[in-house]
């Protein structure tokens, strides 16, 4: 499906508000609401929308510390990338990247406080297997945080 303006102004709209009604966005497009609702769904079966999902605010669960961990392992303990699998199971853990260059992941976690954070890393991180240390940023201040992908 070649994505032309209308449906790149429906991705606009969903990504700022996902449960704008079908009537609504209809409305912002200038097409009928079945129109819309038959490009949504291409869009989902093709994978450009991958989902949605609900924000919910950190503070509310006690989950107030950020921090980024820089996490260095083995490369030849780490068959078939078995520590970002395993760091990627871990609840408190929202992401998980391999980075080019140094053998490592950089994760980015939520958790309640420098406490939880630092029985993360003894008790969780370090101890899987090929983990040889961590580098760890706790985040003091955020001036934003987003998953949306820029339209143009």
């Amino acid at each position: 499906m070649m994505l032309d303006k209308k449906s790149l102004k429906i991705l606009r709209i969903l990504q700022e508000k996902a449960r704008i009604p079908n009537t609504e966005v209809s409305r912002l497009v200038g097409l009928a609401p079945s129109a819309v609702l038959e490009r949504i769904r291409k869009m989902e079966g093709q994978g450009i929308i991958d989902g949605y999902e609900v924000r919910l605010n950190p503070e509310r669960f006690s989950r107030n510390q950020v921090a980024f961990i820089q996490v260095f392992c083995n490369c030849l303990e780490d068959e078939n990338n078995a520590v970002g699998d395993s760091l990627a199971a871990i609840e408190e853990i929202q992401e998980v990247h391999f980075l080019a260059g140094e053998d490592s992941y950089l994760v980015k976690l939520r958790v309640a406080d420098t406490a939880e954070l630092n029985d993360m890393l003894r008790n969780k991180i370090m101890t899987l297997k090929g983990v040889i240390s961590t580098k760890t940023s706790p985040v003091l201040e955020t001036y934003k945080e987003t998953a949306r992908i820029p339209i143009r």
